[in-house]
């Protein structure tokens, strides 16, 4: 087992996902600290450019036509051959769709363990000391994982992107194994219908999560949204519900925004949300739950009831 730290990293329509950034960047530090290697990892088709905007100590660029597309078997079969040759301490993954995919699967294949929902991650006297949010970020443990490696599936916004950020020249290779004979395949990407507004090109949004209670309420969310100039979004529980459209969704099965302004109104604040609006300008979160994992990422916040705030912007705006 090396010292060295892999990253899986992620792309979608030729740009790649912030969070690869953001790992990099932490494994920087840790590799530092282990006395090994950040090694970034990008699979894909025609992605040589973006493959060299690391700031890894090193970075593989595997090329392939079958891994233009995420496709779980083809990434499973290539990823399990290098994190075998490389034997790293640590391998980390997004806490995405395709981490849900390959990070378990991935550890089980390589024989090593698996934390999900990854917070922070340390380096301690030579020990990696891993921070797991549980129950949507209400309750959080630390563990030492035992074994010769471990593999992360690392949640969006746990460090900051501009660390991992670069220009390290990545080695093209060739798949390590062989593609051929994939039972998986590739069919057609469908996108989500546009909808009447595009919430990621605004500069304010007031977005509603489970706490609006009922459709009802939405009326008063827009009755502030258009005082204020802004745009209702919502979090998942809402357009599940049939309350808005999906294409008002914030979060990583919804959309990713960064508004100068982003007004919460009964949203917790679960990982999957914060993965589509943390890099907002300025955050406000209004929530009755003082414990709402919300609170750790917003830069204002009031323990109120949501309609009496409301009630009371819309009276000031007025």
């Amino acid at each position: 087992m090396s010292n060295d730290v892999l990253v899986i990293t992620e792309h979608f329509d030729g740009r790649v996902a912030d969070i690869s950034y953001e790992m990099v960047g932490q494994a920087k530090e840790l590799a530092g600290a282990l006395g090994g290697q950040a090694i970034a990892v990008m699979l894909g088709s025609g992605m040589a450019d973006q493959a060299n905007t690391f700031a890894s100590d090193a970075t593989i660029y595997v090329d392939d036509a079958a891994l233009e597309q995420f496709n779980p078997e083809a990434y499973g079969r290539v990823l399990a051959a290098l994190v075998a040759e490389k034997s790293p301490r640590l391998t980390m993954i997004g806490s995405t769709a395709v981490g849900m995919d390959l990070g378990a699967w991935l550890a089980t294949k390589t024989g090593q363990a698996f934390v999900a929902f990854v917070s922070d991650i340390a380096a301690e006297e030579g020990n990696l000391v891993v921070t797991s949010n549980l129950f949507a970020g209400k309750m959080s443990a630390e563990v030492e994982p035992e074994g010769d490696g471990v593999v992360t599936a690392v949640l969006a916004g746990a460090f900051p992107a501009e660390a991992g950020q670069g220009s390290t020249a990545a080695a093209q290779i060739a798949p390590p194994v062989s593609l051929d004979g994939l039972k998986t395949k590739f069919k057609q990407l469908h996108r989500p219908e546009g909808g009447d507004v595009d919430i990621t090109a605004v500069d304010k949004l007031v977005a509603i999560g489970r706490g609006i209670g009922s459709e009802d309420n939405v009326e008063l969310a827009e009755e502030l949204a258009e005082a204020m100039g802004a745009v209702v979004a919502a979090s998942r529980p809402i357009t599940d519900a049939g309350w808005l459209p999906k294409t008002r969704q914030v979060g990583k099965s919804g959309l990713t925004v960064k508004p100068k302004l982003y007004l919460m109104l009964g949203i917790s604040g679960a990982p999957e949300h914060l993965e589509g609006m943390k890099d907002g300008e300025l955050i406000i979160a209004i929530n009755t739950d003082p414990d709402a994992p919300i609170f750790d990422v917003a830069h204002y916040g009031a323990t109120s009831d949501l309609f009496d705030v409301a009630e009371a912007m819309l009276e000031e705006l007025e």
